[in-house]
Formats: structure tokens, C-alpha cells, sequence
């Protein structure tokens, strides 16, 4: 078990870290943009599309899933919605609660540990996430004002077009199939390098209070998975992609979200930094015990 966990944590860690190590060796910060927006926009969408094309996923037998996905983002707010630590905002404390990063360190994490088998499925959870993250997720931040956010998200609509186009795959050429497929082959290490590049720009401070907010998390996560596996009729291999889900580091997106509507993102960017560096430690337990009790 121990050589299967390292065989599934240090690839993560391993990019991860030469991403870091590019990115403390530049002398000025480094311009992610383009990269970020073609991830964004070309490599990520090209994921989600091939991965339900070759894994579909059926949104009738489906539902079990999809309804976790949803649970695994809204109860644990519903649970911190009380708990809120001095030092932050309420909206910015529930946003970096809620969202983890199912995309950055969740699909690697998930197709190493359980098999791409699994890959339709992993990419719908994600999917999910982006859709919450850009509808409540935006609501919450702006008080209401801004929550249609996820209509310009392109892996929402990628995932449409995967779910409606899987039954006809024998119908689409194969080198449109398989350009896609290659270019969605560029995501995974791209985002755990560009996580990397991202963590190295930042410097973590006020270290109790960011252990404080993150050890809530860990523990809102822990109380909400048990009531969500007892409620639906999840299957052995959807009980752990939830589970790693809800115990997955808050998302780098609510850093650059919280900025964005000027709502602590200082505080954020801490919380954030801390709580991917601390996953280096909580994920192998996760990911251990889904493998050997779930």
C-alpha cells in the first residue's frame, strides 16, 4: 500500500514542485496569462470533451453523482456558515470552503489513485465545481449582484456537448477525435506546473490563523461526506471520488475570484498557499484510506 500511495502522490508532488522550482528561479515574476487562458479555454475544454466521449457518462443513471457533487460543495458551507474566524470576510471564508481544486490537483490525484477507467465521471465532478463556483460561488462574492458567470465558462459547455454527442462518437472523424484528445493530454501536467509557478509567488503568513481556517475546512469536509454517502446510492468507486473531493485543498480560483471583487483576497491568498502545501500531508491519508475502507 505504501509503494501504491507513492506511486500516486509523488507524480502530483513531482510536477508540482518543478513548477515551484521554475518559478523561485525567475528573476521577475513569471506571465502565466496565456498560458492560463489557453488551459482555460483550448487544453481544459478538449479534456472534458474526449474524456466523455471515451468514459460517457449517462445523466439518468448518473444522478447519484451529480447530486453529490452538488452536496459535497453546499453542505460543507451550510457548516462554516457559523464558524467564521476573525481576520476574513464571511463570503471570502465559504468561497475557499466550498471550492477545492477538483481541477489542479483533483483529476491527477484521481486518475492516478483509481484509474482512467474513471476519467468521464472525474471530469464531470469537475465540471460540476466550475458551474457552483461560477453561479453561487459568484453570488456570494458580489452580494447577489453576479451569479451567471458560468455561462462563459467553456468546460460547461464542453461537458454539454460530450454528455449530447457520446451516443454518435462512431459518427465524428477520428482525427477530430483524436486532436482533441491530444490536446486535452496537455492538461493535466500543465495545471499541476502552473499550481506550482502559483504557489511560488506567494508567501505564507499569519501560519495559525491559516491552519486555523483550513483545519475547519478539513473538519466541515469530514462531518458532511458520512451524511452524503449515507443519503444517495453511490457505488464503491463514486464514494471515494466524493470523498477526495470534500477533502481537497481549497482552489487557486478563489484567490483570483476574491481579488477580483476586492473581498480579502490577502487573507484568501494565505489560506489558499497554506492549504495546498498542508495537502501534502492530509491528501496520501485520504487517498490511503478510500483505497483501503471505501
Amino acid at each position: 500500500m505504501f509503494l501504491t500511495l507513492l506511486n500516486i502522490v509523488l507524480p502530483v508532488v513531482g510536477l508540482t514542485a518543478v513548477g515551484f522550482t521554475m518559478g523561485r528561479r525567475q528573476k521577475t515574476a513569471p506571465e502565466m496569462g496565456f498560458i492560463n487562458r489557453a488551459n482555460v479555454m483550448v487544453f481544459c475544454p478538449s479534456l472534458v470533451f474526449s474524456a466523455l466521449m471515451a468514459h460517457p457518462v449517462s445523466v439518468v443513471e448518473g444522478w447519484p453523482l451529480l447530486i453529490a457533487g452538488t452536496l459535497v460543495v453546499v453542505l460543507p458551507g451550510l457548516v462554516l456558515y457559523g464558524l467564521r474566524p476573525a481576520g476574513i470576510s464571511r463570503p471570502a471564508f465559504l468561497l475557499a470552503g466550498m471550492f477545492r481544486n477538483t481541477g489542479n490537483v483533483g483529476i491527477p490525484l484521481m486518475v492516478l489513485a483509481y484509474g482512467n477507467q474513471l476519467l468521464g465521471d472525474i471530469v464531470i465532478l469537475f465540471v460540476l465545481s466550475n458551474l457552483l463556483h461560477f453561479s453561487l460561488g459568484l453570488f456570494l462574492l458580489s452580494r447577489g449582484r453576479d451569479s451567471w458567470g458560468w455561462l462563459g465558462n467553456p468546460n460547461v459547455w464542453a461537458a454539454v456537448l460530450g454528455v449530447a454527442c457520446a451516443p454518435y462518437a462512431h459518427r465524428i472523424p477520428d482525427f477530430v477525435l483524436t486532436t482533441l484528445e491530444m490536446l486535452g493530454q496537455i492538461t493535466i501536467p500543465l495545471m499541476l506546473f502552473t499550481l506550482g509557478v502559483r504557489l511560488s509567488q506567494g508567501r505564507i503568513t499569519q501560519i495559525g490563523t491559516a491552519l486555523r481556517i483550513n483545519g475547519l475546512y478539513l473538519v466541515a469536509g469530514a462531518v458532511c461526506l458520512p451524511v452524503i454517502i449515507w443519503l444517495l446510492p453511490l457505488t464503491p468507486e463514486w464514494k471515494r471520488l466524493v470523498i477526495l473531493c470534500g477533502m481537497l485543498p481549497p482552489a487557486v480560483l478563489n484567490y483570483l475570484l476574491t481579488e477580483h471583487y476586492k473581498m480579502d483576497a490577502a487573507a484568501v491568498a494565505n489560506v489558499v498557499l497554506f492549504g495546498n502545501v498542508m495537502s501534502v500531508v492530509t491528501i496520501p491519508v485520504v487517498v490511503w484510506f478510500t483505497l483501503a475502507w471505501v
